[in-house]
């Protein structure tokens, strides 16, 4: 009994509760296909978890060997020779996921499923990449996953048409899992990408032959890292990705996507088998994440 009592008075003694314009906490379900790509959604889940008091979760569908050929300055790291493809793909499954924990203890992540799907090689065939996994687990996985845990957002990346094929596998896997529970039971799925200041950013309709991938036309949502806050407004959020992307240090085009002060718009599109119903959710959601700010 003692013990209830002091987790209400931590709970009642937390900013972040008491700052929260959200009437309950978010909980998410993040999908990826390899280990480094949650940094799209970095800000958006560190104001997700620190600042609304929410939940998010990390599904990764791949073991992330296929990123040996980038491990060059990770040799130095790691003490092997990870940018030979026997190392590589011997080590880089373990150390990929040390790195995706460490990054995700910086935004809060509180779970990780792990798939372990063959990173076999780059392709922007979709099929080939569903070919070559185990769909059938995979979705049984994360449907399970989904039914467990009653999230309100499903957060998947955009699969659009130049893009790797394992996101957009991964995209397409868990699209069909949420769509196996009952629809009053299902999240809200939010497909994502970033796009720069001042451009429109990727146009987006369907993947060719996966209607589950749809979007509602015009109904998108953004967090901008270039938000800023702290003395004199001297910070911004693209802190938050950068500090996601350091932990990634077998990944060296990972680090190239490190930015100062000039960063990326998070940008998610909603999926149309949502329906209309879960715009306002989703609306009232957004305008918290852009709302609130750190002390």
């Amino acid at each position: 009994m003692k013990k209830y009592f002091l987790g209400i008075l931590l709970i009642l003694a937390n900013p972040v509760f008491a700052q929260s314009p959200l009437d309950y906490q978010p909980k998410i379900l993040l999908v990826t296909a390899h280990p480094d790509d949650d940094a799209i959604f970095s800000a958006t889940v560190w104001k997700t978890t620190k600042l609304l008091g929410g939940t998010v979760d990390l599904a990764l569908l791949t073991n992330g060997e296929g990123g040996y050929r980038y491990s060059t300055l990770g040799n130095y790291v790691y003490g092997l020779e990870l940018d030979k493809e026997e190392v590589g793909r011997a080590h880089l499954p373990t150390i990929r996921k040390k790195e995706l924990i460490a990054g995700g203890d910086v935004v809060g992540i509180r779970n990780y499923f792990f798939f372990d799907q063959q990173d076999f090689y780059y392709t922007q065939d979709v099929e080939e990449t569903l070919e070559k996994w185990d769909t059938e687990f995979s979705v049984n996985k994360l449907f399970s996953i989904m039914e467990k845990e009653n999230y309100d957002f499903l957060f998947m990346m955009l699969p659009f048409d130049e893009f790797h094929g394992h996101h957009k596998a991964a995209t397409v896997l868990a699209l069909e899992a949420m769509m196996r529970l009952p629809e009053e039971n299902r999240p809200i799925a939010l497909q994502s990408f970033v796009r720069r200041p001042g451009e429109p950013g990727q146009q987006f309709v369907e993947l060719p032959g996966h209607p589950n991938t749809k979007v509602m036309e015009g109904v998108t949502f953004e967090f901008d890292r270039n938000q800023t806050f702290g003395f004199n407004d001297r910070m911004n959020y693209n802190m938050i990705t950068n500090w996601v992307i350091a932990e990634h240090k077998s990944q060296g085009t990972m680090q190239m996507r490190a930015r100062s002060m000039d960063g990326n718009i998070e940008k998610y599109w909603y999926v149309e088998i949502n329906g209309e119903g879960g715009i306002e959710k989703t609306s009232t959601y957004f305008e918290a994440v852009n709302a609130v700010q750190p002390d």
